[in-house]
Formats: C-alpha cells, sequence, structure tokens
C-alpha cells in the first residue's frame, strides 16, 4: 500500500478562500488529479479517508470546501455517526447551505479548484477525474460540462436530482460533456426516481457521451458514506471497484 501525505491548503477564488483537503502519494512524483466533490454533510474525516484510498491508489486528490462562502470546515458542527431521522436538525442547518450554491457559483468555483490543480507541483500535465457524492455528483456533472477540455472522466454515486424539470437540470449539461462518464444510482433513493434516471441517461445517449449508468439494488441516498445511517458496506465496494476502473481508464 502506497504511503500517502494529507494536508489542509487554501484555494484563492473569486468570491474568497476556499478551504481545502490535499493528499497524494509520498514520493511526491506527480500524479492524475482526481476532484472530489463532497456530500451534503461536507468536508469532513470520512471524505478525508475516501480521498486517502484514491491516493493510495496513486492519485493526487483535492476535496474542497464547497460551502466555504458560509466558513471553514466543517460548517456544520455533525456527530461523529449522522442519522438525519434521529437529528432532523442537521438538514435544517444544511438545507440553506445547498440551496445557496447555484450551478454558476458552481462553476466559477470549479474553474478556481482547476486551476489550482493545474498548478500543483503534485499534479501531472493533463487533464482530470472527478468523482462526486450525493450533492457532489450534481457537481461533478456542471464541472464536467463547464470545462470539457479539463475534465476527462466524470463519476457520481447516490446522486439526487439529476434529471428534474429545472432549466439547470445537471442532466442538460450532457451536450457539453466530452469526459467518459459513471453514476451508480441507489434504488431507494426518493430524490432520484425511475422517470429521472431513465431521463438523464437518455440525455447522455443522444449527445453521445461515452457512459455507463448501475442502480444499485439495496442502496440508499448516501450509501458510500461510512459515518452516515444510510451506509451500505456492499454497495460501497462496487462504488470502489466502479471508480477505480474507470480512473484505469482515463489514465
Amino acid at each position: 500500500m502506497t504511503a500517502v501525505q494529507g494536508t489542509a491548503v487554501d484555494i484563492p477564488t473569486e468570491d474568497g478562500i476556499a478551504d481545502a483537503y490535499l493528499v497524494h502519494p509520498g514520493d511526491e512524483t506527480p500524479r492524475p488529479a482526481v476532484l472530489l466533490y463532497q456530500d451534503a454533510f461536507g468536508l469532513r474525516p470520512h471524505l478525508k479517508s475516501m480521498a486517502d484510498r484514491l491516493a493510495e491508489a496513486g492519485y493526487t486528490v483535492l476535496v474542497p470546501n464547497v460551502f466555504y462562502r458560509h466558513g471553514r470546515a466543517p460548517v456544520v458542527e455533525l456527530p461523529e455517526f449522522i442519522d438525519p431521522h434521529e437529528r432532523p436538525e442537521i438538514f435544517e442547518k444544511v438545507g440553506p447551505l445547498l440551496m445557496s450554491l447555484t450551478p454558476d457559483l458552481v462553476e466559477r468555483d470549479a474553474g478556481a479548484y482547476l486551476r489550482w490543480l493545474a498548478e500543483s507541483p503534485f499534479v501531472a500535465d493533463g487533464p482530470v477525474a472527478i468523482t462526486g457524492y450525493c450533492l457532489g455528483a450534481r457537481l461533478a456533472l456542471y464541472t464536467a460540462g463547464a470545462y470539457p477540455d479539463r475534465v476527462a472522466a466524470a463519476a457520481g454515486f447516490h446522486g439526487g436530482r439529476l434529471a428534474t424539470d429545472d432549466p439547470d437540470s445537471p442532466h442538460l449539461t450532457a451536450e457539453h460533456i466530452t469526459a467518459e462518464v459513471y453514476f451508480g444510482h441507489a434504488d431507494q433513493d426518493s430524490s432520484l426516481p425511475e422517470e429521472q434516471i431513465k431521463r438523464f441517461e437518455d440525455a447522455l445517449t443522444a449527445a453521445g457521451v461515452r457512459h455507463r449508468c448501475e442502480v444499485y439494488a439495496g442502496a440508499q441516498h448516501g450509501y458510500t458514506q461510512a459515518d452516515t445511517s444510510s451506509y451500505n458496506a456492499e454497495a460501497d465496494e462496487r462504488h470502489w471497484v466502479a471508480l477505480l476502473d474507470l480512473l484505469d481508464r482515463t489514465f
């Protein structure tokens, strides 16, 4: 197993400073970059451990606090184990943060993250990959659509509201995406009903995007997040296999 080195970094954006976690193999050789987008609960120890696992596989990984406009992480204080049914006040605090992160802000911030990665001595020349969770799956699509020349692969897991009737629905980015796309949907996810799953894949197909979308049976929204009540170990390991396969094909 490759030893890794993780550190806190600050990324200048057009609207301030985004705090982030950067991790890379300890030999400091430039590696392909992976931009890891958080779920709704934000930058925290579990997401750092996920980034560490990717770095152990040979990648330089950046995990930005996408809610940086509201403060440094943790923006919302969280228990060690997150069970929204037991702690409904968590979503009451997180909800306004989600609503404030509009697609135009996402794309503006993504430009800053991608520029920072391009200038990092730990990142190899060339395009990057993205993996996103929950909210982050939407952010991955907005980023891949806005920066097609910079994003070679985009993965999303247990994303919600991917193909709505909204004029800025994430699936509408498909016509601009040149990356290979992989999405692992949760079948126990009220935020992504069957009709949205179909609309999302139809949009990718119509746009000629190389893609694979799979529905993980028995998985809930949040199945990769081991510090939450939605965690599903079998689905999580399936996600790692799919993600690492995508990265292997890309780099």
